[in-house]
């Protein structure tokens, strides 16, 4: 696998309403764990369309581990300007990573027509992809419902790799063992 698109819940989906919440760095932490294994295995592009949540984090982890791995991150939003509606923090975060990323292209000029480009953007991001990771609930999908049935319905011979709330929790488990004062 070589090019490894993500996706997944946006943050008031999982009750994150600040970017300094807590929470985010137990998401952070689990999607940089799934990363770290496929770039041990020759993973070298990592594609989001930049939506708020997990893929915004998702940069912040990849941004990150280039300092270790020859990792590139693409940008890939359905249509120009797609922070337009953002609270003010987050669309100076998308700002940076538009700069940031090793690559970034709207895959349809102009603002928002419809929910077309959407669909569209998913399309295009499975066909650009080797394989998906998603962070997802079956029992609460969310948004990442129409993503996952869209997989379901087209890519028939496509691997998705998940980040579940247990994976979370193994996480969270596996720092608080890590820190000195969790023995004492």
């Amino acid at each position: 696998m070589k090019i490894l698109m993500v996706t997944g819940y946006k943050p008031m989906e999982l009750n994150i309403f600040k970017e300094d919440d807590s929470r985010i760095q137990f998401i952070k932490a689990s999607i940089e764990k799934r990363i770290r294994e496929f770039l041990e295995e020759g993973l070298e592009w990592v594609i989001i369309s930049g939506q708020m949540g997990v893929e915004l984090w998702t940069a912040d982890v990849v941004m990150d581990l280039k300092e270790e791995y020859p990792v590139q991150l693409g940008v890939f939003p359905p249509f120009e300007n797609q922070d337009g509606r953002w609270p003010e923090a987050l669309k100076e975060k998308y700002e940076e990573l538009t700069m940031a990323a090793d690559f970034f292209k709207p895959i349809y000029k102009g603002d928002y027509q419809g929910p077309y480009q959407f669909r569209t953007k998913d399309m295009w991001l499975i066909d650009k992809s080797d394989a998906c990771l998603l962070l997802m609930d079956e029992e609460f999908p969310g948004s990442t419902k129409y993503f996952y049935d869209t997989l379901q319905k087209t890519a028939k011979d496509y691997p998705v790799f998940t980040i579940t709330p247990q994976d979370i929790d193994d996480v969270v488990e596996d720092l608080r063992m890590q820190d000195p004062h969790y023995w004492d």
